[in-house]
């Protein structure tokens, strides 16, 4: 089994590779903001960190966590949300180490593909065999947040402003799939780099 990252920006269109790969392909996918999100639930291991750190006020009445309240306190205050990440994102790391290490065991997958926006700041291309990142032109990338998330140009501009640039990451990673064009232009590629 072949454990692959991938990463890319926003808008970069990794939800439809990685779509394309769960039909094609007898795999596992791992999204990293799905394990994150699984976190915060009451009896996971952060849950109680996550209550250290911001008080019970955070609770909702079944006293699971107000994902509302807790993102208003984190836009207003960055050491809170540098506390958060430091909490969260070494339990995600370790989760997707632990599935991938379940699925080579297991040996019933011929890939296990991790998606996460931060694969190169926490070195998640250690445990993967290669490493891909998505991307697609600013101008197609724009057009996608604008029609599928609503954005306006200043919110896109400031996520763009707090991503690694184009060039970073290509330095970084083994492969690069360009997703300006049509689906099966990038599938064509998918397939080339799985030999497939």
């Amino acid at each position: 089994m072949k454990t692959i990252g991938i990463t890319g920006g926003v808008g970069s269109g990794k939800s439809m590779v990685l779509d394309m790969l769960s039909q094609n392909y007898n795999c596992d996918i791992i999204k990293a903001d799905d394990v994150a999100k699984g976190m915060y639930n009451i009896g996971s291991k952060a849950y109680n960190s996550i209550l250290d750190l911001f008080g019970e006020d955070i609770l909702n009445e079944d006293k699971s966590v107000n994902k509302k309240m807790l993102a208003d306190i984190l836009f207003k205050n960055d050491r809170k949300r540098l506390a958060l990440n430091s909490i969260i994102h070494p339990m995600v790391k370790q989760e997707i180490i632990k599935r991938v290490t379940g699925n080579k065991i297991e040996n019933k997958f011929d890939y296990t593909f991790v998606e996460c926006a931060l694969l190169l700041e926490e070195h998640y291309d250690v445990f993967c065999d290669e490493t891909w990142y998505i991307t697609a032109s600013e101008n197609i990338r724009r057009e996608r947040l604008k029609l599928s998330r609503n954005y306006s140009d200043e919110k896109i501009d400031g996520i763009f402003a707090s991503q690694k640039s184009d060039e970073e990451f290509k330095e970084n990673v083994d492969y690069v799939i360009d997703n300006s064009k049509d689906p099966e232009t990038t599938f064509e590629t998918v397939r080339k780099l799985l030999n497939n």
